[in-house]
């Protein structure tokens, strides 16, 4: 790695860093003013803890050595460096708080915060990093059987997906958001303007979450990129506008931004390789697939406050498809089936493991906020303070 391209890596470094901002504000505004800080808490500790646990652990078991294909057995607590390494390591651990902090607005305004951080440290320091050696470790089997994902609509976008599904399923729906007969209540957010805030700063982090993933400034065409990193983004709030209006729906602007984010996250598996044309195909089908999931998952009565499994559950898996439905030179079946391989064995991996992990620390510590603390919203019951102390009530031991 020459100098040009270490110093575009910390850029990369310093705009997926950005990106936990613009999680926190569009899950913070997705959700009601009583759980704002509970949700801010929880986004700005995924990447104070999972840079701990991502440097003494998770960075060894993804890129450590290996014989095995599986785990790596190195580079544990590491203390010696040489400058890119470094920068890689930096560059990871953003990508790791990001697979962590997916699973934060899905599973908004009931779950305590003490056992999200246990959660979120068991995603940055096994659940991501195994997956990654997998499909990321130089011997991973899965990048030995060619599977492609090029900067992580799989490796990192679909494991939170998997992990955020299986969180809501455990905690169950927030009170009232479904009626007994089935009818879907909306609990609308109480800030879009921060939504849409955070979208656009999620927007510009994706320039380096995809950018910095190239391995080399002069064999890659970083210009391709950056180019399909935005039309696919454009594309998937074009076609869940499109999709609102013509199932003659209210335009939303949560669901455009979403849909946005869905596009970005489907083209974020090939956008070193697809055409520009193909990052639009690929980008707009993703914001279609993102609504169609949403309304699968309101008629299970799976609430999912932000719609992060539709976004990146189901995004990622359409844009680690699309690598091998849209390729540059002529399609081939085996390519499809390692790809789909790659969908499967996350799925196999994430959610199982997800799943019990949640199931585990539910039965040994309790995930689910009372009913009392729900109403009164996690701001005053976990961190005893509010977000907007001038506009709401004064809680108090006595308030109902």
């Amino acid at each position: 790695m020459n100098e040009l391209q270490v110093i575009w890596m910390a850029m990369c470094v310093m705009l997926v860093f950005f990106m936990q901002a613009g999680f926190a504000l569009l899950e913070s505004g997705a959700s009601r003013a009583k759980n704002s800080i509970n949700v801010l808490m929880k986004n700005y500790m995924d990447m104070c803890l999972g840079g701990l646990i991502f440097w003494s652990v998770g960075f060894g078991l993804m890129f450590g050595d290996t014989s095995t294909g599986w785990l790596g057995t190195n580079h544990f607590f590491q203390q010696q460096f040489t400058t890119a390494e470094a920068v890689k390591l930096a560059y990871q651990t953003m990508f790791a708080a990001t697979a962590a902090t997916i699973v934060s607005g899905a599973v908004a305004e009931r779950m305590h915060f003490s056992t999200y951080l246990i959660f979120s440290a068991f995603v940055t320091g096994i659940i991501y990093p195994v997956f990654g050696s997998w499909a990321w470790n130089e011997h991973g089997w899965l990048r030995a059987l060619g599977f492609v994902d090029f900067a992580g609509s799989t490796v990192v976008h679909s494991i939170g997906g998997w992990c955020a599904l299986a969180g809501i399923i455990v905690l169950g729906p927030r009170l009232g958001r479904y009626s007994r007969q089935g009818e879907t209540r909306e609990i609308p957010g109480h800030n879009l303007p921060l939504v849409a805030l955070g979208g656009f700063i999620l927007w510009l982090g994706w320039f380096g979450f995809n950018g910095g993933s190239i391995s080399s400034l002069e064999k890659n065409n970083l210009g391709l990129v950056l180019l399909n990193t935005h039309l696919g983004g454009s594309a998937g709030a074009l076609s869940a506008l499109l999709f609102m209006y013509f199932r003659k729906q209210p335009v939303l602007l949560s669901a455009t931004v979403n849909g946005s984010i869905a596009g970005l996250v489907s083209i974020t598996a090939g956008a070193a390789y697809l055409s520009p044309l193909a990052a639009v195909a690929v980008g707009f089908t993703g914001g279609v697939f993102y609504l169609l999931a949403v309304n699968l998952l309101d008629r299970l009565q799976l609430d999912d406050v932000v719609g992060a499994v539709a976004v990146h559950g189901v995004g990622g898996v359409w844009g680690t498809l699309a690598v091998a439905l849209f390729p540059q030179g002529a399609f081939s079946f085996s390519t499809l089936l390692v790809q789909m391989t790659g969908i499967v064995a996350c799925f196999v991996w994430a959610f199982p493991t997800a799943f019990l992990f949640f199931k585990l620390l539910d039965n040994y510590l309790g995930v689910r906020a009372s009913t009392l603390d729900e109403q009164r919203g996690l701001d005053y019951t976990e961190h005893y303070e509010v977000g907007y102390p001038e506009f709401q009530k004064r809680l108090d031991s006595n308030a109902a």
